[in-house]
């Protein structure tokens, strides 16, 4: 009966850990496909971000149920990498805005220019900005 229940321990961490790679695999796909500055970067935190957490969760999992060792440096990798990855999409997708990295052609809105450039604005924007 423990083989069982071992096996199907190995499937679950396994595909969510296929998981976290194919999430990974489609950032990449989306780095190299999407057409501008600001899509990449929605490609790149997005996706990576989940595809690293699936990763990271089962490689915790695993140790956890397998070797019965509860890894902090695993839980604080999950951490470090939740907290960082978007903050640093966000900060490149600003930095490039702010340089002036043109919008792609077929971008529908753009709600970031009336707050920098001073134009009238829509005030639940603005309070959202703030």
């Amino acid at each position: 009966m423990k083989e069982i229940v071992n096996g199907t321990a190995e499937i679950a961490i396994g595909l969510i850990v296929l998981c976290g790679a194919l999430l990974s695999a489609l950032s990449a796909f989306g780095l190299i496909r999407l057409p501008d500055v600001y899509l990449r970067a929605h490609a790149a935190t997005k996706s990576t971000t989940l595809g690293v957490f699936c990763v990271l969760i089962g490689t915790f999992f695993f140790f956890w149920y397998f070797d019965n060792y509860i890894s902090a440096r695993v839980l604080l990798g999950i951490v470090f990498v939740f907290i960082t990855a978007p903050v640093a999409g966000h900060l490149n997708a600003r930095a490039a805005y702010r340089t002036d990295v043109p919008l792609w052609e077929q971008s529908v809105q753009d709600e970031l220019e009336p707050l920098l450039k001073g134009k009238k604005v829509n005030h639940e924007a603005k309070d959202m900005m703030e």
